[in-house]
């Protein structure tokens, strides 16, 4: 099966997305927890979560999935993911006043912002809206 994928670039770049998805949400996620637990309030957590995440998924996606080398996108990469900064932050702020405790809140954020950061980091790091869709 890897051997199939790897012969369509366009299908082995958005699996090795994928998994690699999956291990910065993983971080992002227990930076978030272990931030709660240490006593920050559920806003200040998710902030210092994304900041963390930001360079962790940078470094992941650039040079595992699209194979950028440097920190030349870096800049507009921040950007995407401030823009999902603040869409979570007010979904988080929404799921915070209907009643749900923070860690569930973020909890039934992760795949909603997961599927807007595959659109917004293929955006920046290929040029087109799906990965694959790009350079290889």
């Amino acid at each position: 099966m890897i051997g199939r994928l790897r012969a369509r670039p366009g299908l082995w770049r958005f699996a090795k997305f994928l998994v690699v998805g999956v291990v910065n949400t993983a971080f992002g996620f227990a930076a978030y927890a272990v931030l709660l637990w240490a006593g920050l309030a559920p806003q200040p957590a998710l902030a210092l979560s994304y900041g963390l995440g930001v360079l962790w998924n940078y470094m992941s996606h650039a040079r595992i999935v699209f194979h950028a080398r440097g920190i030349g996108r870096l800049p507009l990469y921040a950007a995407a993911y401030s823009l999902l900064y603040g869409l979570n932050a007010l979904a988080l702020a929404a799921l915070l006043r209907a009643g749900l405790p923070a860690l569930g809140a973020q909890a039934v954020l992760v795949l909603p912002m997961a599927a807007l950061a595959f659109l917004l980091v293929g955006r920046v790091l290929t040029g087109a809206w799906l990965p694959g869709a790009g350079r290889p």
